[in-house]
């Protein structure tokens, strides 16, 4: 059974206690003249009501609130960090993925709705990676991330990323493979344990970051349709997305 919450609890105290001082309120004023004289001790018995409504319902509110203007600032740095780093990123590493099968789950249009979306994020969770990087490709990724690396510690920096686990999770897999590419002087003469390691980082972040693509498509579909409709031309994990309008 689940556990009631603090807030249930102390209304149902505080419920209680009014309750108990208005019954005894009514047997000791059954006077109407003297109810009237002492209709101070009426509102000392609905005290823990005010308190139940300025604490709990007020409270909540504002929490809320709070909570919903923290996690807009949250999609804005989402929103940058795919604009400057993830989407480059998704388009670069999912050229390496020589399977096709999952990329219709990523071909996402304005009819799409959260059961499709859920769809797509089951497919997205569920899906085994393909990456395959040579030489050549990872000193492609290695200018690309050590280019954005300010970036991307700036980001790690930002104390909103506590609220959205997830996408942390995704940017610390981004930043561990910059990492890995970056402490490397050459890739030229690698070994190939070290390049298989060096793939398995990049299939991380390739499956990370793909996850958290979905979500934040879905957030400017039902938030900013404008954006959306940039997303859905400029989709990195679609082969043949355009940014040209054509209709």
């Amino acid at each position: 059974m689940k556990k009631l919450s603090w807030r249930v609890k102390f209304g149902l105290i505080l419920v209680t206690i009014a309750a108990v001082l208005l019954y005894i309120h009514s047997l000791v004023f059954h006077d109407q003249h003297e109810f009237a004289l002492f209709f101070g001790t009426h509102e000392i018995a609905m005290m823990p009501l005010e308190v139940l409504v300025v604490t709990l319902i007020i409270h909540s509110l504002l929490e809320r609130r709070s909570k919903n203007e923290r996690m807009d600032k949250l999609n804005m740095v989402i929103g940058a960090f795919f604009s400057e780093v993830g989407s480059e990123l998704l388009r670069r590493i999912s050229t390496l993925d020589k399977k096709v099968e999952v990329r219709q789950q990523f071909l996402f249009t304005t009819t799409w709705d959260k059961r499709r979306y859920a769809e797509a994020k089951r497919a997205a969770l569920s899906y085994d990676y393909g990456v395959d990087a040579n030489t050549e490709d990872l000193k492609e990724l290695k200018s690309f991330l050590t280019e954005r690396r300010p970036f991307l510690l700036s980001l790690l920096q930002n104390p909103s990323l506590l609220e959205h686990q997830s996408f942390t999770d995704g940017l610390w897999a981004v930043f561990h493979l910059t990492e890995e590419l970056d402490q490397r002087v050459s890739l030229d003469s690698l070994a190939e344990p070290d390049r298989l390691h060096l793939v398995g980082d990049t299939k991380r972040a390739y499956a990370s970051l793909a996850v958290e693509w979905l979500d934040h498509v879905q957030h400017l579909q039902k938030e900013y349709p404008y954006l959306f409709s940039l997303a859905v031309r400029s989709n990195p994990l679609n082969p043949d997305a355009s940014i040209t309008v054509t209709a």
